[in-house]
């Protein structure tokens, strides 16, 4: 059975059903509403072309050549032009379901009815991401201002019945999709081409489902924590509300009430001075490191609420005052540092994690057997685990320096400042995926530290439930066996967020 689509108007998707779209081949419908603004505006820009008015991109050259005025005759072939020679991305494609969410959001922005794109090219792109064709396009080259023109002409090709899609697992020309999709493609009318390209969609699409990747993960460091906190035998009392009170950043009273709440009926948590005064700050500063994370990715999540819902090309028409306007909403710098802001925030989960990893492998910190070794010298135990932690952790140093900071002009310095926000998105991918890798192994080693501490008492409910989850596909370290499977399993199951889906089932959900 068909389920419910996604209603699209350019102004209330939210990113849980762009994920629903991306991830889950949730189908899309243009509103009623939409498709009147859609019309109306593509009206205007019919009635423009009547007119002879020069108009960037409609009427003129782009780019450098904006004072280059086209006849009518030949808008069909400028707008067709400009894909062609836009398409000039390279690298790897992007994943099936980041094209999805940017077809999504081209589409989206496209429904404001700003942009004066016809209905049936709308459409057209509806069709495609409903019947799962999926454009080729590669990763790089998008500068970030201008939109993203280079990846997106890639798209755009598709839809015109040129390039390459993915379709039913195979990699093939457009044109041989479309066809055995009964989608006839489209031959692109004055505007249309710039209406396609001229947007920020590889960002916020890429840059949205890392968001909320990264969510995941952050939510789960706080249980991982907890169980790694058990296996130390931590103190509880850097958890307590009256801390956070009096200094309540958002972040920082969520994160350390999910501590406590996993914690809860915990009998290996233990008081100050009862084993120790104070415990190291990777286990007492999880609620201010975890929660400073936390706190960057409500403000990543802000920026994106607005630009999933926002006109990003240029010109933008507006059908009742009749007027054309250029501007620059096409620039993405408010994405390029939202996206090293989030960069930043996930390698601190791994900075920590690993400092935590460090806190279980080494005998001196833990109390426990070295490199969680029963019988270590003949075994070595988790010891490599720590060198590669601490390689991703390096790597995510250098993969943290900031993207939007730079800018080299181009187009003849007409386009002279632009945000390189498509670097900072590739940039956070790379540091999610390192430290959900780094959190993975700090699971592993957190239940292996549970396993042999020489006191064993009743688990927290919620990492009782972390615990019974990993040893289901994971058994505990007897003697040296090859890890590298077992590390791989570990990252799967945190970065599809099944942890979180387990302990959910569990009835325990972590904020």
């Amino acid at each position: 059975m068909q389920s419910t689509p996604v209603m699209i108007d350019g102004l209330s998707l939210t990113l849980e059903q762009l994920e629903d779209v991306a991830r889950h081949n949730k189908p899309v419908k243009l509103s009623q509403e939409a498709k009147i603004r859609v019309e109306t505006c593509r009206t205007q820009v019919e009635t423009l072309l009547e007119e002879g008015r020069v108009v960037y991109g409609i009427t003129t050259g782009i780019g450098k050549f904006c004072n280059q005025v086209i006849s009518a005759d030949v808008a069909e072939t400028l707008q067709k032009n400009i894909i062609r020679s836009h398409a000039t991305a390279v690298g790897d494609p992007l994943r099936e379901d980041q094209v999805r969410a940017v077809i999504l959001l081209r589409a989206n922005s496209l429904a404001r009815g700003h942009s004066g794109i016809r209905i049936e090219t709308l459409e057209t792109l509806l069709s495609m991401l409903n019947k799962g064709i999926h454009p080729v396009i590669p990763a790089k080259g998008s500068l970030g201002a201008s939109g993203d023109l280079a990846p997106l002409a890639h798209m755009a090709l598709a839809v015109m019945g040129e390039g390459e899609v993915f379709y039913r697992g195979r990699r093939m020309p457009a044109a041989e999709a479309l066809a055995a999709s009964n989608i006839a493609p489209v031959t692109l009318a004055a505007k249309e081409g710039l209406a396609l390209i001229n947007g920020t969609q590889i960002m916020a699409g890429v840059g949205a489902l890392a968001l909320l990747d990264g969510e995941r993960l952050a939510k789960s460091a706080d249980v991982i924590s907890a169980l790694t906190l058990e296996a130390l035998r931590g103190i509880t009392d850097p958890f307590r509300p009256e801390i956070q009170a009096l200094r309540p950043h958002p972040g920082q009273v969520l994160v350390a009430d999910n501590i406590l709440s996993l914690l809860a009926g915990s009998e290996y948590v233990t008081a100050s001075t009862e084993l120790r005064v104070q415990d190291p700050y990777s286990i007492r500063c999880i609620p201010q490191v975890h929660g400073a994370t936390r706190d960057a990715l409500a403000h990543v999540r802000r920026v994106l609420e607005v630009e999933i819902n926002a006109v990003t090309d240029n010109p933008l028409l507006f059908p009742e005052s009749g007027d054309v306007l250029s501007g620059g909403n096409f620039h993405g710098q408010p994405l390029a540092l939202a996206f090293d802001y989030l960069g930043c925030a996930l390698a601190e989960i791994g900075s920590i994690s690993e400092r935590r990893l460090e806190q279980l492998l080494n005998p001196s910190l833990s109390g426990l057997p070295a490199f969680l070794s029963q019988n270590g010298g003949v075994n070595s135990g988790y010891m490599l685990t720590h060198y590669t932690a601490a390689a991703l952790v390096s790597e995510n140093k250098v993969f943290a320096s900031p993207a939007s900071v730079d800018s080299i002009p181009t187009s003849a310095n007409q386009e002279d400042h632009v945000s390189m926000g498509g670097n900072a998105v590739r940039k956070s991918l790379a540091i999610l995926e390192n430290s959900f890798r780094v959190l993975a192994m700090e699971f592993l080693c957190a239940a292996q530290g549970i396993d042999l501490n020489p006191f064993q008492g009743r688990l927290g409910r919620g990492t009782e439930a972390a615990y019974r989850f990993i040893r289901e596909s994971v058994p505990k370290l007897k003697e040296d066996r090859i890890l590298y499977p077992e590390m791989n399993e570990s990252y799967h199951l945190l970065s599809a967020g099944d942890l979180l889906t387990a302990l959910h089932e569990a009835a325990i959900d972590v904020q």
